[in-house]
């Protein structure tokens, strides 16, 4: 299945830290967001007015609010921005609403009103699998919840997201494979990543001034989550986030942390370097020669070749050979081929 063929856009429509009961160890969300200023309908009317009449392709896209807990804010708030919405939803228009909300405020109730107001997808925000991270970084919530609040979700048609938290206080590496097994387990539509960033004013900043929290190596971060986006494209679950959106409002805020303005990159990078590796050790292996050549999906040619040519200087650093990366439009995300043929997907 090419999921990489599955294009998606929203209109997202910030409600910074609305319906939030808890204020997690991690969050600092006037920041990730960069506003004070709760939306309105008139401010979710402009904003896709204007989305309307600027794009040139409005195939698959969504009007998203995202931000806070959108099923815990003030029921009377939320129907002025699901109603305000309504008339930008239909033919030649948006394809729907995408909302972002807690695992704990998921009710039959709540889901039948966002059917009545065409919601189409319900990303949750379940961080981590386990009780003891979750507890320890204020989530409020538990992974029986998210489990519960996901079926429901799934239950009703509504696309399943679920969000992901790499690196948490007090979550140690088995902590985060059980994570990954268990949203595979679950099989949303799609997963976000995030890995963890200090910020300024948040707990975690005084666990990690103090000395209490320390974080996983950098390097090892990025080969981790490389492999866990390659498990969730084997599951058939689209990865549309990796990392934080790149902003000076976070740089500024940042102590520390996975953050790079091209994150996700780097855990591509990190994938198909192992994925050639493969395929060449697999040949020095069985006295074959080391091929030179590899095919990937055309658009994943600088991915393979890495930043700054990254890749291509190992490989050379290595095993003394300069490698060539091609495309080919039969191979899927994450797949490589190499010129004898051999293919590691």
């Amino acid at each position: 299945m090419h999921l990489w063929a599955m294009k998606h856009k929203n209109i997202s429509i910030f409600i910074p830290h609305a319906g939030c009961p808890y204020q997690c160890a991690f969050c600092n969300q006037r920041t990730i967001t960069a506003q004070q200023k709760l939306p309105h309908a008139e401010d979710v009317r402009y904003i896709c007015s204007k989305a309307l009449s600027e794009m040139p392709d409005i195939s698959d896209t969504e009007i998203a609010f995202f931000g806070g807990s959108f099923t815990a804010i003030p029921e009377s708030y939320m129907l002025e921005l699901l109603e305000a919405a309504q008339e930008f939803i239909g033919t030649d228009k948006f394809s729907g609403i995408r909302i972002s909300t807690r695992p704990d405020c998921i009710s039959r109730k709540i889901l039948e009103i966002l059917k009545k107001y065409h919601v189409t997808a319900i990303e949750l925000g379940a961080q981590s699998m386990s009780n003891s991270v979750l507890k320890a970084n204020y989530r409020g919530h538990t992974a029986e919840q998210v489990i519960k609040a996901a079926k429901l979700i799934q239950h009703d048609g509504f696309s399943l997201g679920l969000q992901v938290m790499f690196g948490l206080y007090k979550s140690t590496w088995a902590d985060e494979l059980e994570t990954g097994w268990q949203i595979r387990d679950l099989h949303p539509d799609t997963v976000r990543i995030y890995p963890v960033v200090v910020l300024k004013g948040t707990k975690l900043a005084e666990y990690y001034q103090s000395g209490y929290y320390s974080l996983f190596p950098f390097a090892e971060a990025v080969a981790f989550i490389g492999q866990q986006m390659m498990q969730y494209q084997e599951a058939g679950i689209r990865v549309i986030k990796c990392g934080l959106h790149a902003s000076e409002f976070v740089e500024n805020a940042m102590l520390g942390g996975y953050y790079h303005p091209a994150f996700r990159e780097l855990c591509e990078n990190h994938i198909y370097l192992q994925k050639i590796n493969s395929l060449i050790v697999n040949a020095l292996d069985n006295g074959q020669p080391v091929p030179e050549v590899f095919a990937v999906r055309p658009d994943c040619i600088s991915k393979a070749t890495g930043q700054k040519k990254a890749n291509l200087n190992y490989f050379q650093e290595t095993y003394q050979i300069k490698i060539k990366i091609t495309g080919d439009e039969n191979l899927d995300l994450y797949e490589v081929k190499s010129a004898e043929g051999a293919i590691c997907i």
